[in-house]
């Protein structure tokens, strides 16, 4: 079993950026991500352009350099693989993280590759990996996805597509762009009016004239190999259909925060209990940071506005640290 100061788990551009302040402080730390470098990242469509500027991205005195203001996914990847080589973070990839226990003097973590016992923890999760499931008859089928990576499938194919939010708009506008019957299910009365200002104008307008069938106030009942049952303001309808596309959102990973007792509110948020300044938990010595702090309120933290989180957990723990140093 190897011993540690802090144990981050998470890849991703929090997780990274946990790691170069533990390095700074002389904290003996590891990374551990169960996919690959920032695995949500990766798994993001692959034209996917970010909505935050470059700018506001960067991180650790490390320019970030695109094309245009607004990077893509493409040079995210490389943005924080430099990042990692520039600091020479310790990161073990592909090592999922089984089961979590808190003990005395720290917390035990059974990996898929061993296990470790950490002074201080930090879950920098996100919440891309768990989708949002509707909870239908045919969900399960082969030609349903939560995730989205490109749209040359699906030429030539008859597509709904479920949401009104942002990646359901990319995967609407994209796939038909390539030739798809696109159908567009939205649960509200409109497509999202927070969806990129720049995109807004085109989805409305796709489904105004028609290029883009578009159900509002609608969901979706049944699931079948050639046809899809919706519930609509007219009624049921259905239609045919050879894949589904549930842009349904995503959560955070609850299994985890549950297994330490982390509390979380009460509300619909279900967002876990941390300090605003030191981003600890109600659990002492455990970390909360990046995405994960938002529980089911997805579009509260983003990257931009949770790296600070990182800064704010080193410094805590150093406090402390120093503290218990004084005291000794």
């Amino acid at each position: 079993m190897k011993k540690l100061e802090l144990l981050i788990i998470g890849a991703g551009p929090i997780g990274l950026a946990c790691g170069i302040e533990a390095k700074k402080e002389g904290i003996d730390y590891l990374i551990i991500e169960k996919g690959v470098l920032t695995n949500s990242i990766f798994n993001y469509p692959v034209n996917m352009t970010f909505f935050s500027t470059s700018e506001k991205l960067e991180m650790a005195d490390i320019p970030f350099m695109s094309i245009t203001n607004k990077p893509t996914r493409p040079e995210a990847l490389e943005y924080y693989r430099r990042i990692v080589k520039h600091y020479q973070l310790n990161i073990n990839l592909y090592e999922k993280v089984n089961t979590l226990e808190k003990q005395e003097g720290g917390f035990l973590v059974h990996t898929s590759k061993g296990d470790y016992l950490a002074e201080k923890l930090v879950l920098a999760t996100g919440f891309y990996d768990l989708p949002n499931t509707m909870g239908v008859p045919g969900e399960d089928l082969p030609k349903v996805s939560h995730y989205y990576k490109e749209p040359w499938p699906y030429i030539g194919q008859k597509i709904v597509v479920i949401g009104g939010g942002n990646s359901a708009v990319d995967v609407a506008l994209e796939t038909w762009r390539k030739g798809a019957e696109v159908t567009m299910v939205v649960m509200k009365p409109e497509i999202d009016q927070t969806v990129k200002y720049w995109v807004l104008p085109d989805i409305e307008n796709r489904i105004k004239e028609g290029s883009i069938k578009g159900y509002y106030n609608s969901s979706i009942k049944e699931i079948r190999e050639k046809e899809v049952v919706l519930n609509t303001p007219e009624g049921e309808v259905t239609i045919e259909n050879d894949f589904v596309l549930a842009m349904t959102g995503y959560k955070p990973n609850f299994e985890l925060l549950d297994q330490l007792g982390v509390k979380l509110s009460l509300d619909e948020k279900r967002q876990p209990c941390f300090d605003d300044i030191s981003q600890e938990s109600n659990v002492p010595g455990l970390y909360l940071a990046g995405v994960v702090c938002g529980g089911l309120n997805t579009r509260e933290f983003f990257i931009e506005n949770t790296i600070s989180h990182a800064k704010a957990i080193v410094t805590d723990i150093s406090r402390k640290k120093a503290a218990l140093t004084t005291e000794g």
